[in-house]
């Protein structure tokens, strides 16, 4: 029954029936038939029949659900008798922002030297995928922004308060100014992060508000490229104070504080309510809320 579920899942994930049984190490074969035995065994059609993936039926979406939910806890239990097997570890899974990854090494480096057999899965999506995936189980824990609000799905536990700089090249205009403001901004060129990412979202916003277009000639979901880009001189990018962990800024590159007004966003760890944490992940979350492993992201100079 759980390899059945496991198929429903990985069809769900990847859309393909090939696909799907090629990320369950089985051939296509065995995974369609799986799922004919699990409609079989419910007496109801799950997925919609044709010679390519439609999607599933509304009982398949429900069975879905509830795969996700069973697989996941025999996920979470697996996990917990294995932290309790001398030399054995937790895994954890965690999903960040692209924005917010260079904090991550202020969670898992602490941890790990209490935690030395825990091990860390680390990915970057977008804040709304990682809402999905927490609720999937596809994950244990997210790194995104937070409001702060009072939530029935998601626990929040504050990590960071973002703030916003000028990211350019020594000799540029502003390139040896102690701050701009956000108006300093009108008519250069830039370099952003894309659009479908909650920081760019949070930049654009600002700008619009001092009435800037937001127009810039680069976009990308990689603090690399955004890097390497400015580094030529040609473009300039807004940044949060975050990126001070992730490049090297004693060559040419060079921030500036934007202010008037000071924008500042709050970047939590956060887990779904929906399910049992597992101890390993517990224990994170409790250091976390008690300040344990707060403080040691970088700061701009």
């Amino acid at each position: 029954m759980l390899e059945k579920l496991e198929f429903m899942i990985a069809l769900a994930r990847e859309k393909h029936f090939g696909r799907a049984a090629e990320s369950c190490g089985v051939a296509q074969p065995t995974l369609s038939q799986g799922i004919q035995q699990l409609e079989e065994m419910l007496n109801v059609p799950l997925v919609k029949r044709s010679s390519r993936f439609l999607g599933f039926t509304p009982e398949g979406e429900r069975v879905l659900l509830w795969a996700r939910r069973l697989v996941g806890d025999v996920h979470a239990m697996r996990q917990e008798i294995l932290s309790m097997q001398q030399g054995h570890g937790a895994q954890l899974r965690i999903a960040a922002m692209p924005a917010a990854m260079p904090l991550i090494a202020s969670l898992t480096a602490p941890f790990q030297l209490r935690n030395p057999t825990v091990r860390f899965t680390l990915i970057t999506r977008t804040s709304d995928e990682i809402i999905k995936l927490l609720h999937e189980r596809e994950i244990d824990a997210g790194v995104r922004y937070i409001s702060g609000a009072p939530s029935d799905e998601l626990e929040e536990v504050p990590l960071y308060e973002e703030r916003y700089l000028l990211l350019t090249t020594a000799g540029r205009r502003f390139g040896d100014s102690a701050q701009i403001t956000w108006s300093d901004l009108a008519g250069m060129p830039l370099c952003l992060f894309a659009p479908n990412l909650q920081q760019r979202q949070i930049i654009d916003e600002t700008l619009r508000r001092h009435g800037i277009e937001v127009r810039p000639a680069v976009e990308t979901d990689s603090i690399l490229a955004l890097t390497t880009h400015v580094h030529t001189g040609l473009w300039v990018s807004v940044v949060s104070n975050l990126v001070c962990d992730a490049i090297d800024l004693t060559g040419s590159l060079r921030t500036v504080p934007i202010v008037e007004p000071e924008v500042v966003s709050s970047i939590g760890l956060i887990v779904s309510k929906r399910f049992p944490l597992q101890p390993a992940m517990a224990a994170l979350l409790a250091q976390v809320r008690d300040g344990a492993l707060k403080g040691m992201a970088g700061q701009c100079t």
